[in-house]
């Protein structure tokens, strides 16, 4: 007996336990150290974390993506070839100050560099000359070249994107958002070539007619110790820096795990502390980093379904099988969603597109439309269909028919009519009766009148 007792005590207390334990905690969204920040999930276009992610700030060189971008644009229409020979003319330091600090490639007027060559150029070591020299070639002028950024900004669905300049150098009318630069960089990954110069950590440009060869260096520290050490992230594919005083220090990077692409950005940084390092660390660096983890440990890709029962029904019509059918919910839904979130805590709205309907119903036949949310947040909408068919009485339907016939205005109009016309023709006929009677009735006396004066 008392090894029974002993047993049942050992079942009992790990559900004792669980009534100590904790329920668990919900998702706790990094508190990055920059102004703003996006996490976007690229292949679905998922913000996953938002920090200011929609307000106006200043891009630095990330703006230089959007230069890359445009070029690739050329070179998959024809227009350029990765071999194409560019001239840098003497608008190559356009709009670019002297001594201010911004890094260039050097080019000296006259020059020759393939395009695939200035595009390294721009994209590792972020050479503002070799921007300008780009954009001249795609469209002319740099004045034409950036309408054309703008133009593109917009075909993009960025919100609060205006560009002045090729490069990022600081202007109050050069601003975008940390949102609309993971649309333009999630728009350049769609280029092989784009994908081949980000995460290149090192690039030999050849001698040219006027310089000898020149050695860069990707300034990605996500992607090598080259620039900047002990910042590499192994599931970084690349990125973009950006830094002026005004922007702070910034970052667009995108890592890939398995299916997974996450695009980050974070702009507005700095150096900052790190627990573990005694110097400052770089902000840029650490926060994407740390937000690109923070996507692939907590978040994944989820098939959210309502199931097949019947959630509400309709009211029918012109059967005599069924007064009502049943809806459920059909399909299902997509969403990147946190690893520890409860889906029985998504809600619904249902919404009938009518409160009946007129038979015959399929089987399968949308009648509303449920809509799935959390926290005011709508994930998806499922079609409402019905669950078996309703066949239509054809006497009821003839019937329907026929009073509805006669309840039409214009039908009622015409009877109206028609019985007025018909009045009127029986009024006068009554009349030509009653006047044919009394001519009648005068005639008869007037001959018997007749025939008594002749007596």
């Amino acid at each position: 007996m008392k090894k029974y007792r002993f047993l049942s005590l050992l079942l009992l207390f790990p559900m004792v336990l669980t009534l100590f334990t904790a329920p668990a905690a919900a998702l706790e969204e990094p508190d990055l150290f920059c102004t703003n920040a996006v996490l976007l999930d690229a292949n679905y276009n998922e913000v996953l974390y938002d920090k200011g992610a929609y307000e106006k700030a200043y891009p630095a060189s990330t703006t230089k993506v959007m230069t890359a971008l445009l070029v690739l644009e050329a070179i998959e229409n024809g227009q350029l070839s990765p071999s194409t020979m560019v001239t840098a003319g003497p608008t190559r330091m356009q709009d670019i100050p002297s001594g201010a600090g911004y890094v260039v490639a050097s080019l000296k007027e006259g020059e020759v560099m393939s395009v695939e060559d200035l595009l390294y150029c721009v994209m590792l070591p972020s050479a503002a000359d070799t921007a300008n020299v780009l954009a001249v070639e795609v469209d002319g002028t740099i004045e034409d070249f950036v309408a054309h950024m703008n133009r593109k900004a917009g075909e993009l669905g960025c919100q609060n994107t205006h560009f002045t300049n090729t490069a990022g150098m600081h202007s109050e009318d050069h601003y975008s958002t940390a949102y609309d630069l993971a649309l333009i960089f999630q728009a350049a990954l769609e280029y092989d070539l784009f994908r081949t110069i980000i995460k290149t950590a090192a690039y030999t440009v050849p001698a040219t007619n006027l310089s000898a060869e020149r050695y860069f260096y990707n300034t990605n520290g996500l992607i090598s110790n080259l620039w900047y050490s002990g910042y590499v992230y192994d599931k970084c594919i690349g990125g973009k820096t950006g830094n002026t005083d005004e922007a702070g220090r910034c970052l667009i990077a995108a890592a890939e795990d398995g299916d997974t692409l996450l695009i980050s950005v974070v702009l507005g940084s700095g150096p900052m502390e790190q627990e573990g390092y005694e110097d400052l660390r770089q902000g840029q660096l650490v926060e994407s980093k740390r937000l690109l983890e923070y996507g692939f440990n907590n978040f994944e890709r989820v098939t959210i379904t309502k199931g097949t029962e019947p959630v509400d029904k309709v009211a029918v019509t012109m059967s005599r099988q069924a007064d009502e059918v049943n809806v459920k919910p059909q399909g299902s839904i997509t969403r990147t969603l946190p690893k520890d979130m409860d889906l029985d805590a998504i809600e619904t709205k249902i919404a009938l597109f009518s409160e009946e309907v007129e038979a015959p119903v399929e089987e399968g036949q949308v009648l509303g439309v449920m809509t799935l949310s959390y926290e005011g947040e709508v994930y998806g909408k499922l079609d409402l269909v019905a669950v078996n068919s309703v066949e239509r009485s054809e006497l009821l339907y003839k019937k329907e028919q026929f009073i509805s016939f006669f309840q039409d205005t214009w039908v009622q109009i015409i009877l109206a009519v028609v019985l007025l016309l018909a009045a009127f023709i029986l009024l006068r006929l009554l009349v030509f009766r009653k006047k044919r009677r009394y001519l009648s009735g005068t005639g008869a006396r007037s001959r018997s009148n007749y025939r008594g004066i002749r007596k």
